[in-house]
């Protein structure tokens, strides 16, 4: 069955090339031009990617994102011509999986695309990390029977590392495949998100147990601790 997606966009020159070319690439594709009728869209179709545009008649994408993220596990791609970095970081907090400004190279657009549905793949549900507990399918995680609080992206930085755990992830793969860069930048947004993972998640954030850090190559995830058999430099 081919991949569904819907693709909520007003200018319909726009959303004629956006289905076009989707279409070509094998998806079945839906296209809306406001949020009222993204909602009804998205529960009658389930698609497995959504593309939202913000500036929309009546709900604006921000608001739809964080609705269809309350109701839906499929991935959501903003499409916009709002590029401050203040409307980015708002999108990925609501819980979109990548941030496209407009003007944008149609080719990226299809290759981040198959990024972002990659990466959506079902695969481990479930890890335990000593009195951590982290559902990937709800994305729900609770430390000693309490909710903890993690964002959408640290439940995809986590997953990625538990489908290869004891073995090292290195940041470029992880900027590729859980950022969706094409062309990976000099950045330490992996970094800083490991951080905070770490003091969610380990008992002592600076002697951490299960993520590590490899001093040149990246991390890995241990989630019975800390090996003896750990590659040398890992800290």
């Amino acid at each position: 069955m081919n991949k569904r997606i819907l693709v909520v966009e007003d200018d319909a020159a726009l959303a004629r090339v956006l289905r076009d070319n989707l279409t070509f690439c094998g998806f079945d594709v839906t296209c809306v031009a406001d949020g009222d009728a993204a909602l009804a869209t998205a529960r009658q179709v389930a698609p497995d990617l959504v593309v939202l545009d913000v500036m929309l008649p009546g709900t604006n994408g921000f608001d739809l994102c964080s609705v269809l993220r309350q109701g839906s596990r499929a991935p959501i791609i903003i499409l916009t011509a709002r590029s401050q970095k203040a409307d980015k970081l708002r999108g990925l907090n609501l819980g979109a999986d990548d941030y496209i400004t407009k003007p944008f190279d149609l080719e990226e657009f299809l290759a981040r695309v198959q990024a972002v549905l990659r990466r959506a793949r079902p695969s481990m549900e479930q890890l335990t990390l000593g009195p951590v507990t982290i559902d990937f399918r709800s994305q729900h995680a609770t430390r000693g029977g309490r909710t903890l609080h993690l964002t959408h992206r640290e439940f995809e930085l986590l997953q990625y590392l538990a489908e290869r755990q004891e073995r090292v992830v290195h940041r470029s793969e992880l900027l590729r495949e859980v950022w969706g860069y094409l062309d990976v930048p000099s950045t330490r947004s992996v970094d800083h998100a490991i951080a905070r993972l770490r003091k969610k998640i380990e008992a002592d954030a600076h002697h951490p147990r299960f993520i590590h850090t490899v001093h040149g190559d990246g991390y890995c995830l241990t989630p019975a601790g800390a090996q003896s058999g750990f590659p040398p430099g890992a800290g």
